[in-house]
């Protein structure tokens, strides 16, 4: 694992750890979101609740610059969704995670009824995007990427804007991790054919 460059390092989520005899069904935990709605809320693999401050404006204008494009490529492309970071996908190994951005493949999507939709749908994103802010320690903010490779995710982005060296740690399934040092841009090809994401208004 990388040593993280930003010094003090952050603290990352409270994790509240809940005994066996509550049970946290998919209902429950949806309700419990939306009852603290000004809270980011993701559910470990071990069923540990990770509370997480709302994000700063600086790391939620840049959250929004990215959705933008990648929702504006989606509606042109045709071939999926696009999810911005309010989303909750539970993932095969039973967390709940909620990327900066996500895609899902038009027809794996339809495959889920109306009220999977509605709900935390179960089903992992076909791409993911995470930008760091920062309360994000760089060593979960990895283990989070593998975890989503580890389940199906086909692509995934770490944006590090607080790295000075201006990393993008590109994540596909059973291959070593790309590093990019200040780039301009990345490209989705070919999982996300014709997707590029210019990077210096995110910087």
């Amino acid at each position: 694992m990388e040593p993280d460059p930003v010094v003090p390092e952050p603290y990352g989520p409270i994790v509240l750890k809940l005994p066996p005899a509550v049970p946290l069904t998919d209902d429950v935990f949806f309700e419990l979101c939306a009852l603290n709605n000004d809270l980011r809320i993701e559910l470990s693999a071990r069923g540990d609740v990770e509370l997480m401050a709302p994000t700063g404006g600086t790391t939620g204008n840049r959250n929004g610059r990215i959705f933008i494009r990648l929702g504006i490529w989606a509606e042109s492309e045709g071939s999926g969704e696009a999810f911005d970071s309010s989303t909750g996908f539970k993932l095969p190994n039973g967390a709940v995670r909620s990327p900066d951005g996500a895609w899902v493949l038009k027809s794996r999507w339809e495959t889920l009824s109306h009220e999977e939709q509605e709900g935390v749908p179960s089903i992992n994103p076909d791409f993911v995007i995470e930008l760091r802010s920062p309360s994000d320690p760089l060593r979960l903010a990895m283990a989070k990427m593998e975890e989503y490779m580890e389940n199906g995710v086909r692509l995934g982005w770490l944006i590090d804007r607080l790295d000075r060296r201006r990393r993008v740690y590109i994540y596909r399934p059973n291959t070593p991790v790309e590093i990019l040092e200040a780039p301009e841009s990345i490209s989705g090809d070919p999982e996300l054919p014709g997707f590029t994401l210019e990077l210096t208004p995110i910087w």
